[in-house]
């Protein structure tokens, strides 16, 4: 073979082992690690009603109401966790299903009996507008993607992925093709919910859709002309161009202007993280307890089904195979394949369980201060990245395992989400979360003069006055995450 002929052999060869799929296992575990607790019992509940192979040995939790402490080693490689015997025989001779003798696919029941884990009595921004999306006639397909599409909404209720990305993540997390236009056709019905703006993708939108909503009328009109045409203009309250152009009078450019810095850049704001509500909506994933110094957490499968495989179709398997009878051998592959279904689906469930633990665990590690006194200021900086290394998995499991799922502590329930923040170091060489920076940014800007609304350059001098060397650049980047705007749209 020539020289060229051996190198595109190599990077053929090379391709070919970089590029693998993912197992029908693997995907199952992904999929079943995204869900929250409500999905995952839904999951369950379907999968019973599905496989027949599949036994529901009574309400219960899948690992005796699994309590985990701080003090517990999570740094092992998981050898702890029971698996499939290696030795088990294969279909060609009698194997053994004494799955009770196995211990793998049935666990004993709790020594006592499982108690309802206490749900918080206020409900989230996101289950606010999960009630909405309740009422809309929407197709099984339509709503996963909603679904999707709301947990990608930011606390300002901007959406804060690209509709590609999300077309992506459907197809990878959740098996489900959907394409941008599909999407945005079920984004829009998202923007219609209230608060007016929720669900946009940038200010522009958001002021849009606010303005959609208000009555037909002139002023209406022209509102929606400044920010379609003249955002620019508008977001640097150039109002005699405005003027101008719209030719309008000094006073009514100023009426229309008035009116528009009254419109919400932040609408996700008027909802809250969380508000107060005499509905329990919130299932927590985890339920985390302080007792002197120690922190304890409890990773919520109450309402989950026991699971183990049918007694009854392992015998039916151990029948065909000892009659030996080949006109039965249709039948004796369908057991086997919903056998197998029923085995890989408690795997999968129990590698869940696994993988949520030791994140959680790994969060409280990180995260202890603020687990013991709930002190927001006290949250280090944190990614996706420091958890994966402390667990040993990749990020991409770390998102899955944190996506959509909340903690209730002592002082609220929070997303995971919520602990995750960038770092900046201070000039005694300690490094603070970007969301203490967000917090003193939004503390300077509320008792600031509304005459002379403070710059991005003074809140970076008063910033550095306080120890925290932050770039002008860096402070109007954290200013607009925050929601605030720009100092010419604060004047008043």
């Amino acid at each position: 073979m020539s020289e060229l002929g051996n190198i595109q052999s190599q990077v053929q060869t090379q391709s070919q082992v970089q590029v693998q799929s993912l197992s029908p296992q693997q995907v199952l575990e992904a999929r079943l690690l995204a869900l929250s607790t409500v999905e995952l019992e839904e999951q369950v509940r379907t999968e019973l009603d599905d496989n027949p192979a599949l036994d529901d040995a009574g309400l219960g939790t899948l690992s005796d109401g699994h309590t985990a402490d701080t003090d517990a080693d999570t740094d092992g490689d998981g050898a702890e966790e029971e698996s499939f015997r290696e030795d088990e025989p294969s279909y060609d001779s009698a194997p053994d299903y004494d799955y009770d003798d196995d211990g793998w696919y049935e666990h004993p029941a709790p020594s006592n009996p499982a108690t309802e884990i206490p749900v918080s009595d206020s409900v989230s921004f996101y289950d606010i507008l999960n009630e909405q999306l309740g009422e809309q006639d929407l197709n099984e397909r339509e709503l996963k993607i909603a679904q999707y599409i709301i947990g990608s909404i930011d606390n300002d209720g901007i959406l804060d992925k690209d509709l590609q990305s999300i077309s992506d993540d459907l197809a990878f997390y959740h098996n489900l093709d959907a394409s941008v236009g599909e999407i945005e056709q079920v984004l829009k019905v998202i923007q219609e919910f209230d608060p007016a703006g929720i669900g946009a993708r940038d200010l522009q939108e958001c002021l849009l859709l606010q303005i959609r909503r208000k009555p037909d009328s002139p002023d209406k009109t022209l509102q929606e002309t400044v920010i379609s045409t003249m955002f620019d203009d508008f977001t640097h309250k150039r109002v005699e161009k405005i003027g101008d152009r719209l030719q309008l009078s000094p006073e009514k450019v100023k009426a229309v202007m008035d009116e528009l810095f009254k419109l919400n850049p932040r609408p996700g704001s008027s909802l809250g993280e969380t508000v107060g509500s005499t509905h329990q909506h919130i299932v927590p994933d985890f339920v985390v307890d302080n007792y002197d110094e120690d922190i304890h957490f409890t990773l919520n499968s109450s309402n989950v089904p026991e699971l183990r495989v049918s007694r009854e179709y392992s015998g039916m398997l151990e029948k065909q195979i000892k009659d030996g009878n080949s006109s039965q051998r249709d039948a004796a592959l369908y057991i086997k394949r919903k056998l197998d279904s029923a085995r890989g689906f408690i795997q999968a469930i129990r590698q869940r369980e696994q993988t949520l633990t030791r994140t959680m665990q790994a969060i409280i590690n990180r995260q202890r201060p603020f687990f013991l006194g709930g002190d927001e200021s006290l949250l280090k900086p944190m990614v996706l990245k420091d958890i994966a290394a402390d667990t040993g998995y990749d990020i991409s499991t770390i998102s899955r395992a944190t996506s959509g799922k909340y903690v209730q502590t002592c002082f609220g329930t929070f997303p995971l989400k919520f602990f995750f923040t960038d770092g900046v170091r201070s000039s005694s060489g300690e490094e603070v979360s970007v969301r203490e920076i967000h917090r003193i940014i939004r503390e300077l800007t509320d008792h600031e003069d509304p005459a002379a609304p403070l710059t991005d350059e003074q809140l970076a001098n008063m910033l550095s006055a306080r120890g925290y060397r932050v770039a002008r650049r860096t402070v109007a980047k954290y200013r607009e995450q925050t929601g605030i705007p720009v100092a010419r749209m604060r004047r008043r």
